[in-house]
């Protein structure tokens, strides 16, 4: 899988060659995160930190408003780690601090370290320093501390040269059951693909920005099909993982979704066909998954208008129920509720609502049987979606905090308020 890198200096998304000669300036980050976050987890990389020459730490950030990212650069201490995995990473890159008796104290399976290397060999300091350490011995010594590995060819890095297979494959068994991200001289979408069948990720920066590979052809190299036509069966889900129904994807849709960051689709009948473009059921495209054997597809999208379906049901399988029903009313009630309604009254007076919030949440606390609790859980539930909907706040944004919450490592003693 293709793992896009975003590295920056003053704020600004760059590229380097050797780690030293700045090849390209790409300007503002937030829009080329927009569209790497399509293919997943993005790598940011924070050079100013690394070089002791500032940070971009409020850059940083905000693009984990973005996109899941990886961060790197700068991070030297068991307290700089903890404070971005508390921020919400959902794995930090450590390169010299990444040593047992740092890693001891975090946790493995959020924790990446980066091995820099020139011909085999790790060096440090701004891949000034040759340390004597052979990538290989580095890994050992860290076997079963990290989750996953991230090993640049320092010769290759931003230079376009192309892989050695031979070598990655002796890097993956090498990393064991961590997981090995190879970065430097990844240049085509077939070097994606032969990375990703030997068992590793391809960081991939220079090779993007200067269009010699291709976003949508790297983010399908890995793809198989035992299709005669040769698609791709792509299940569409919702923010909330609901699926909304099957369709099928080829090379030419791939590339107006990512173009379009919309659901664009391959029909059998019909060709290129972008999703609700004369309904106005569109959908905005938020991320592409292959699944464990790369031969289909996932689309999560933020889904328009009454839903997928060309029967105006959410999914193909009818209407759905639960939290998302209840939002999709309530939103469509904010903009015509009846008059005299509930509903219309909790919108309009925020005194009253916030009564019942207190009222329901107390009975809800002095429930003690399943189906009492199951009852006052529902009206919690309810007049909570009442107020997220008059505020425009979507499930989407909840779920999205939650996420984020249960990646703090740092937890607060929650005694209640007096």
């Amino acid at each position: 899988m293709i793992i896009p890198s975003i590295d920056l200096m003053n704020g600004e998304s760059v590229q380097l060659i050797g780690g030293r000669d700045k090849a390209l300036d790409a300007g503002n980050p937030f829009p080329i995160a927009e569209t790497f976050r399509l293919s997943g987890e993005i790598a940011v990389v924070d050079l100013d930190a690394a070089l002791g020459k500032g940070d971009n730490r409020e850059v940083m950030r905000n693009l984990m408003d973005i996109a899941e990212c990886r961060i790197g650069g700068g991070i030297r201490s068991v307290r700089d780690a903890v404070e971005w995995l508390d921020a919400g990473a959902p794995k930090i890159v450590m390169g010299t601090a990444a040593t047992p008796e740092v890693l001891s104290q975090l946790p493995a399976e959020r924790i990446v370290a980066a091995l820099d290397a020139y011909n085999d060999e790790v060096v440090v300091e701004g891949w000034r320093k040759k340390t004597g350490h052979t990538i290989f011995e580095r890994m050992e010594a860290l076997k079963g501390l990290v989750g996953g590995f991230l090993v640049t060819f320092v010769e290759k890095e931003g230079r376009l040269g192309g892989i050695d297979p031979e070598r990655i494959e002796k890097l993956v068994a090498a990393a064991g059951q961590a997981r090995l991200t190879v970065a430097g001289g990844i240049t085509t979408a077939e070097d994606v693909a032969t990375i990703d069948r030997l068992g590793a990720d391809a960081q991939v920066g220079m090779a993007l920005y200067t269009h010699k590979m291709d976003f949508a052809e790297a983010i399908a190299a890995p793809l198989v099909s035992d299709r005669p036509d040769g698609l791709w069966p792509t299940v569409v889900t919702d923010t909330s993982g609901v699926a909304l129904g099957l369709v099928y994807s080829d090379l030419e849709s791939l590339k107006e979704s990512v173009k379009r960051k919309m659901g664009v689709y391959h029909s059998r009948s019909r060709g290129l066909w972008i999703k609700g473009l004369t309904s106005g059921a569109t959908q905005e495209l938020l991320r592409i998954d292959l699944d464990c054997d790369r031969d289909a597809l996932r689309f999560v999208v933020r889904q328009k208008g009454e839903g997928f379906c060309h029967l105006d049901t959410w999914s193909c399988w009818g209407e759905t129920g639960g939290l998302g029903k209840l939002e999709r009313t309530l939103a469509s009630r904010l903009k015509d509720a009846p008059e005299g309604s509930y509903t219309k009254r909790l919108f309009d007076d925020p005194n009253l609502l916030g009564k019942k919030l207190v009222e329901e949440a107390g009975e809800l606390a002095e429930a003690k049987t399943p189906e009492d609790i199951a009852w006052e859980a529902a009206d919690v539930l309810y007049f909570a979606s009442v107020a997220m909907a008059r505020a425009g706040v979507s499930l989407e944004d909840v779920e999205k905090v939650l996420d984020r919450r249960a990646l703090k490592l740092t937890r607060r003693p929650g005694n209640a308020k007096d």
